[in-house]
């Protein structure tokens, strides 16, 4: 009796209309996807990847799909790949999209967990967080972003690595898990490594800050796992694959034009813009004189939140300057916009919130002329053109510049260095 009074309740605690909403959203979303005949090109190289290790191939040189698309991942990645050939072709995206749904909607609960976290402002945004199936509303919104459509359209691996490292940064600090998440997305897909730099530089500063007893403090820890996991995976790699392993980190790693190329719309990091600007292939030294100070001013602000218990603020400062200082940073990678739109819902102005949402979802960058290879059509945009195929990268740089405000405001007025959070709102209404 009592047991079935007990599911009864749970029955009826549960939010049947954030679930509803999800649900239909999500069923739309599929139907829209089906229609718009998504290939998941990147999909199929991963289990190409996957027949590779198992016949005992060169990863590195092998090349698939009528896009002629080649291995860029590290070896573990191909590792994890090799049960999807246990599928057929048509399965496996089915199983792909709901696995990416699933996916989607523990990215939203991240992201609404790691913002509750932080300081909250109040308001009705801020209420709504508090509120059961807030995540459920979240994830019935932003699977319509173009991002996270892209992503599923790939059958790309964004969400994955997203909520990998996310489910990190929201362990308790005790938690003997914390750093694993991120040090496996990192073996997986590199750029999660400056999620590594930003745990290392928080360490150091907050040891300097607390002197001896602050010396092996949770960041550092943090790090250390992460560090660990990366190298113990990477390493159980090289034994299984030594020739495909030896290849990447001595030549692969280095040849970033495998990954694509620079002045597609698609690339929406500071080399991309560049590109396009100086209508050329190759940017140069000039992404270097860029990047450089975007990523000294992305990791000064993250690491800055993170010494002020702004966890929220530390997370996406350090995302969305990975994506900006990334060679290669395709429109899928931008899935971070789901913890970015959050925060800006509870921190920010409306009007600022709804001004990033629908950069996000008009599929604005797309509005240009844009080809594959081998017609260049990127390379002969006008001022409008351009500011359109880079309103990812202009609205990234934005955040930064508004996050850093209020921090070099009180070093400026030599503010007290324990302070909570820093206040995007106070910026939006500058």
């Amino acid at each position: 009796m009592t047991t079935t009074v007990t599911v009864r309740t749970r029955v009826k605690g549960l939010p049947w209309a954030a679930l509803s909403a999800c649900l239909l959203s999500f069923a739309a979303f599929w139907i829209a996807q089906r229609a718009s005949h998504a290939n998941m090109l990147d999909l199929s190289v991963y289990r190409a990847e996957g027949e590779t290790v198992l016949a005992g191939g060169d990863l590195y040189a092998m090349r698939v799909t009528s896009a002629n698309l080649p291995t860029t991942y590290p070896p573990f990645a191909a590792l994890l790949f090799t049960p999807l050939t246990l599928f057929g072709v048509q399965e496996m995206r089915e199983l792909a999209t709901l696995g990416n749904l699933l996916l989607l909607v523990a990215l939203a609960h991240l992201s609404v967990r790691l913002v509750r976290s932080g300081p909250l402002r109040r308001g009705r945004a801020a209420a709504l967080l508090e509120r059961p199936g807030a995540a459920l509303w979240v994830a019935a919104v932003v699977v319509w972003c173009e991002p996270v459509w892209q992503t599923f359209r790939y059958g790309q691996i964004n969400l994955l690595i997203a909520v990998a490292v996310l489910w990190d940064l929201t362990r308790r600090d005790r938690s003997p898990w914390a750093g694993v998440g991120i040090g496996l997305a990192t073996a997986v897909k590199l750029t999660p490594g400056l999620f590594v730099v930003m745990l290392v530089l928080t360490g150091v500063a907050r040891a300097r800050r607390e002197g001896r007893p602050g010396r092996w403090n949770p960041w550092l820890r943090r790090a250390v796992r992460a560090a660990g996991a990366f190298l113990s995976v990477t390493v159980a790699a090289a034994v299984v694959l030594p020739y495909d392993s030896r290849r990447f980190w001595t030549e692969m790693i280095f040849e970033t034009s495998r990954v694509g190329r620079t002045e597609e719309t698609a690339n929406q990091s500071l080399s991309g813009v560049l590109a396009r600007l100086a209508h050329t292939t190759d940017p140069g030294v000039w992404w270097l004189v860029v990047a450089v100070p975007v990523a000294v001013l992305g990791l000064a602000v993250a690491v800055r939140a993170a010494l002020r218990e702004d966890r929220p603020v530390a997370v996406v400062a350090c995302a969305v300057t990975g994506l900006l200082v990334s060679p290669i940073s395709w429109s899928h990678h931008w899935v971070w916009c789901v913890p970015l739109l959050v925060l800006l819902a509870v921190r920010a102005r409306p009007v600022w919130t709804a001004g990033a949402a629908l950069v996000f979802a008009s599929n604005a960058l797309w509005w240009v002329p844009h080809a594959p290879a081998p017609v260049r059509l990127e390379l002969h945009q006008n001022a409008w053109q351009m500011l359109l195929s880079g309103l990812y990268t202009l609205l990234g740089v934005g955040l930064l510049a508004a996050l850093a405000v209020p921090v070099l405001r009180a070093r400026a007025a030599g503010g007290p260095r324990g302070s909570r959070g820093v206040d995007v709102q106070a910026v939006a209404k500058e």
